[in-house]
């Protein structure tokens, strides 16, 4: 591999990092409370709300139903119109942010609805505040499950940063479709393959690690 091509890629690397922090950031700060909100506003729980989870539970719906390539275009404008540009891994990573907060907001429900509702019974009938109970028994009784949801979201925001380089976005999906696609350039192609199962393959092993070492706690 020529030095300009091992740039290019050592480039590609930290545009894809960087385009991925910022949308894993907001999907924690914003897919959590979003999670948590979904799941306490539900019948029979001490927030219950049928219209809040309807809206809510619908636009999450209808965001996490559009293929990301088509969120991509869709965004287009309203990235320009928060950036100034479409172009760049800033940019793509509005779009990835826009996907990952509800994709994460259901797995964080999901982890929720899996704690035995006596321990909730308990916790209220000890007299404890709805918002105590989220702090102190939901969140930590859910912990292993929203680190394995986190983890399966970073794994699917790898995959859609890649497609980020259809529409100028950069990172190793740019990198792919500049050199492997247009150039016809196959090695590049399969190392490009060989760099993201080496990423998926370590982003599971650390999640199920940390997922391990919070169900112990």
């Amino acid at each position: 591999m020529s030095p300009d091509l091992l740039n290019e890629f050592g480039k590609a690397f930290i545009e894809t990092s960087w385009m991925m922090s910022i949308a894993v950031i907001f999907a924690i700060i914003i897919g959590v409370p979003l999670g948590v909100m979904l799941f306490v506003t539900r019948e029979g729980m001490f927030f219950e709300n049928k219209f809040v989870q309807q809206v809510a539970g619908t636009i999450v719906n209808i965001i996490r139903s559009i293929p990301f390539i088509i969120l991509l275009v869709v965004l287009i404008p309203v990235t320009k119109l928060i950036l100034g540009t479409s172009m760049g891994p800033t940019a793509a990573s509005v779009s990835l942010t826009v996907a990952a907060i509800p994709f994460y907001a259901r797995l964080v429900e999901a982890s929720l609805r899996e704690i035995d509702r006596g321990v909730i019974k308990a916790s209220e009938s000890c007299g404890a505040s709805p918002w105590l109970i989220i702090k102190d028994v939901l969140l930590p009784e859910a912990k292993p499950g929203m680190i394995a949801g986190l983890t399966v979201t970073i794994i699917s925001l790898l995959s859609y940063s890649a497609m980020a380089g259809i529409v100028g976005g950069g990172g190793i999906g740019d990198l792919a479709i500049r050199f492997g696609y247009y150039r016809f350039q196959n090695d590049v192609m399969i190392i490009t393959v060989i760099i993201l199962i080496i990423l998926v393959q370590l982003i599971q092993f650390i999640g199920d690690k940390l997922a391990k070492a919070a169900s112990k706690k």
